[in-house]
């Protein structure tokens, strides 16, 4: 019993110590948002609740709506392509592809963040590869915008949280007991029904965990709205940096992600209770 509880103790310990150090550095932050701004200068002044006062500009409501937009997309879409990507490894019995599938699927995962927003750009960039090659098939004679726009920052969004998506959404597939697909397939069931049926609902806990993630990953993300939207597509994250790194203005900025840590939790709260019902259809 001793040595259980002292490997428990050694295993526990790490987790506290990170916990008790995010803990201080929201302190932090919550007692930067209600400090007053001095202009030029580092220092904060006393305790005021003009910060939050301020939030209710177009620019920061702007903010939110497009950060929570881009959330739901991203989530939505990623769901979308993730989902017939990890049925198809858990399901598929070729070796080579289902290695194939593996690899394009995770791939994303071995790469830093600035290296994959900097290769969308390559590929989104009016002269990048996108455009090039829709030029070279005649499919269009003006390039398409798609760098610093809304549809640019979700495409390079999407790839990002495909691989997390797709090993969330395998693992719930690969526990379903295929007897069930084969009982309804016994009851006269085809494999459209099977699946709508059956291996859907089955997969719930899987795609709600993944769209949990999926949203909460993507209402953080900051290198790629900052560097694919290139300051024209507001996001809660980017607005942050540039109050806190630009304008100097530390305790907006901290307002500013105290409210956009307050939106996230609401927002995954009542995603909570929207999927209850998903929820109830797994269970089953």
């Amino acid at each position: 019993m001793n040595t259980r509880s002292g490997l428990r103790g050694w295993l526990i310990s790490p987790a506290g110590l990170i916990a008790l150090c995010i803990v201080v550095a929201m302190a932090a932050v919550l007692q930067f948002s209600v400090r007053a701004f001095i202009p030029g200068s580092m220092e904060v002044g006393g305790l005021t609740l003009a910060n939050f006062s301020g939030l209710g500009k177009s620019i920061y409501l702007s903010a939110f709506i497009n950060t929570l937009l881009l959330s739901i997309e991203t989530t939505v879409c990623s769901l979308l392509v993730a989902y017939p990507l990890a049925y198809a490894l858990v399901r598929v019995r070729n070796r080579l592809l289902k290695s194939c599938i593996l690899i394009i699927s995770i791939t994303p995962l071995f790469l830093g963040e600035i290296v994959r927003t900097y290769s969308w750009i390559i590929v989104l960039g009016n002269n990048g590869f996108l455009n090039t090659l829709l030029r070279q098939l005649g499919l269009i004679e003006q390039p398409l915008n798609l760098m610093f726009t809304h549809l640019g920052v979700l495409i390079a969004l999407v790839h990002v949280t495909i691989p997390v998506v797709v090993l969330m959404l395998a693992t719930a597939i690969s526990h379903i007991d295929r007897d069930y697909e084969k009982a309804a397939q016994s009851l006269g069931a085809g494999p459209v029904r099977t699946f709508l049926t059956v291996t859907l609902p089955l997969s719930m806990p899987g795609i709600i965990a993944s769209i949990t993630t999926a949203f909460a990953w993507t209402f953080s993300a900051f290198a790629t709205p900052q560097m694919i939207g290139g300051g024209r597509v507001p996001t809660v994250s980017t607005l942050v940096y540039q109050l806190g790194f630009s304008s100097m203005n530390f305790p907006l900025a901290a307002s500013l992600s105290i409210s956009g840590l307050a939106l996230t939790v609401a927002a995954l709260l009542l995603l909570g209770r929207a999927t209850k019902r998903l929820k109830a259809i797994g269970a089953h």
